[in-house]
């Protein structure tokens, strides 16, 4: 249990500085065009990095997510088990869907590459279909991630098995989410999702809260 916890930080600490490494990586370093043409000859000019990037963002990120699932899931399961154990499962399916996500990047990147010194404008196509592909999955949505965050921080503000301000933080951060406001307010949400990371990670190490004297309150079916 205690060991769970201790990875649990860890993990959620990790999750918060990959996203913010993601958001540098994509968006400021490499430059990620609109036209698939020129988003090909990134790849060609960025593919070792990309391939990094994909590895530490989401497939590393998704194993992280599951250690990190699982914690939260030991530490609040006594207040609300039917809610954990959804928050618990959508975890576990938002990380399986990164880590496709990721996989097929990778793959996907190799093969448009190789096409790309033969036909650019094949490459070009392909590449539109296997990004479609990876959006779908988890790259243009964060609706899953979403969820997962409200309902935990809801758990946790409803029992008080968080601290209020950090049970507050993510229900804002999971509602902006599974709205679609990321794709909007893309830094300043990446910069919300570290500290609500690195708050977890410190408070995942310390040991749980008290709970109140008249028992903790059922946030649902319970």
């Amino acid at each position: 249990m205690k060991t769970l916890q201790k990875f649990g930080g860890f993990a959620a600490l990790y999750a918060g500085v990959a996203y913010i490494v993601g958001m540098i990586g994509f968006l400021l370093v490499v430059g990620w065009p609109d036209d698939p043409v020129q988003q090909v000859a990134v790849l060609v000019n960025n593919q070792v990095s990309q391939h990094i990037l994909y590895i530490i963002v989401y497939q590393v990120w998704a194993v992280f997510l599951v250690v990190l699932t699982l914690a939260l899931y030991e530490r609040l399961k006594a207040d609300s088990p039917a809610m954990m154990q959804t928050a618990t499962a959508i975890g576990i399916i938002w990380a399986t869907v990164v880590i496709a996500s990721g996989m097929i990047f990778n793959i996907g990147m190799d093969n448009v590459v190789n096409l790309y010194g033969k036909d650019p404008a094949q490459a070009a196509t392909v590449w539109r279909v296997i990004a479609s592909v990876c959006d779908g999955l988890g790259g243009g949505n964060e609706i899953l991630g979403g969820v997962w965050m409200l309902l935990i921080s809801w758990v946790a503000l409803q029992a008080g098995g968080l601290p209020k301000a950090l049970s507050y933080l993510g229900i804002v951060i999971g509602t902006a989410f599974a709205l679609g406001v990321v794709t909007v307010t893309v830094f300043v949400t990446a910069v919300a999702v570290l500290r609500w990371s690195a708050c977890l990670s410190h408070h995942r190490r310390r040991p749980p809260m008290q709970l109140r004297e008249r028992g903790p309150r059922r946030a649902w079916g319970a």
